[in-house]
Formats: C-alpha cells, structure tokens, sequence
C-alpha cells in the first residue's frame, strides 16, 4: 500500500485532489491511498519525517513562511526515496523544482486526466526501479520489502509486519520463500525474519527482536541454520 501525502493553502484544492486520486487508484487498481492531507507545512513534514511516505505532492506558493520547494528540501533530507510531485500556478519555479529529483510539475488547475497519466507513470516506474516491491495478493497489494520485518503464518494467513502497519493475505509460506531475497530466513513454523531488521537476538529464549521493538521466536528445528546464516550475515 503505497501512502500519498498532499500539501496545498488551499482545502477546496487539497480535498479535490484527494477525490481525484481515490477515484484513479480505485479505476487503475492501485493499492495505494492518500494517508495525509494539509495546508500546514510543518505539519506535512512532521509526518513525513515519522511516517512511512512513498509520495509528497507539494504546492510551491504556499501562503506562510514556508514554500514547497524548502519542504520539498526537509524532507528529501530524510525521505530519500520519496517520489516528489509539485503543482503550482507559477511555471516560473518549474526548473528549480527538479532540483530535489522531482518525478514530476503539475501545472494549475490540475485535471483528472494529467494527474492520472502522472500516477501511471509513477507507478510504472516502481515496478522498474531498483527498490523491491513485494506483491501480495491479487489486488496487487505492493509492500516495500526493505520496510517488511518478518511474515508471520496464523491460520490460513500470512501477516506482512512493518513499523507503518500490518498487511494480511489468505496464503502459505510455500508461495512466496521462493520469490523473496536471501535476507529473508525462515526461524520457526510460523514466522519468516527479515535479517536486515532484526535488533537484537537471545539464542536461549528463542526470541529475535526487531528494530520496532516487535518479537518473534525461533523455533527448535530452525535455530541451527538460522543461527548459523546470521553469523554469516552480521554480529549478533
């Protein structure tokens, strides 16, 4: 679920772009929703910087003592693999916007058809970029592998645990050990760990602990061989 975030000084704007990209995900099948919306810069940015964002679209002009190009700058600085979008009335600001790897200028007022060649265009080049999506189901549910830190098996689901949220499918282990990447290591029955997530390991317990803070146990008939991939892989 990718999550869009819209900055704009004007509500009627903010909230007619929100309805605009609703209808494109819902029509193209886009598992993604707007997760943020305000006319407060800092309130933007203050959520961008504790909350897992896969696209900012940004007014330049806004009306306070902030623009959208020095957003845009904040939380580049923190979100480097953020896709960034402007739109403004003002087509002077166009060259400097892509300054900060803009993915794409939308010039007022937007209409529903170029937004959504936009969203297409963004979405095409997920699936071509180098960071790794996983799909999970067939609504094309997309969660970020690097951000997935274990799956865990209950019942006939398979839970998909991030820092940002839970994504649940009706599925088995069998479908996806063999399309996900090699820091991905089965440690129980019930759970497969994402090595690059792990924070802390008690071998005696049974317990990994990950970087939220979250645990999952490591079962008798895989500790050896998990054991043995994390001392390969890290100091733990």
């Amino acid at each position: 679920m990718l999550n869009f975030v819209i900055c704009d000084d004007n509500l009627n704007i903010l909230d007619r772009l929100e309805k605009m990209l609703e209808t494109i995900f819902t029509k193209n099948n886009f598992e993604a929703s707007v997760g943020f919306k305000s006319d407060d810069p800092e309130e933007v940015l203050n959520y961008a910087q504790n909350n897992c964002v896969d696209v900012v679209i940004l007014d330049i002009n806004l009306k306070c003592n902030k623009s959208g190009l020095e957003l845009a700058q904040k939380i580049r600085e923190k979100k480097k693999n953020t896709y960034i979008i402007f739109n403004t009335a003002h087509l002077e600001y166009a060259m400097v916007a892509y300054k900060y790897k803009t993915f794409d200028y939308l010039a007022k007022p937007v209409t529903y058809d170029r937004l959504e060649d936009t969203i297409i265009r963004l979405f095409d080049d997920i699936k071509g970029s180098t960071k790794k999506y996983l799909k999970i189901d067939s609504k094309n549910t997309l969660v970020d592998e690097s951000e997935i830190q274990y799956i865990k098996r209950d019942g006939m689901k398979l839970i998909f645990h991030t820092s940002s949220r839970d994504y649940d499918t009706y599925s088995s282990f069998n479908k996806f050990e063999d399309k996900l990447p090699k820091n991905y290591i089965r440690c129980h029955k019930s759970y497969i760990a994402n090595i690059s997530q792990i924070r802390d390991v008690e071998p005696v317990s049974g317990t990994v602990t990950f970087r939220d803070g979250d645990v999952c146990y490591i079962g008798p008939k895989y500790k050896k061989d998990f054991m043995e991939v994390l001392k390969n892989y890290g100091d733990f």
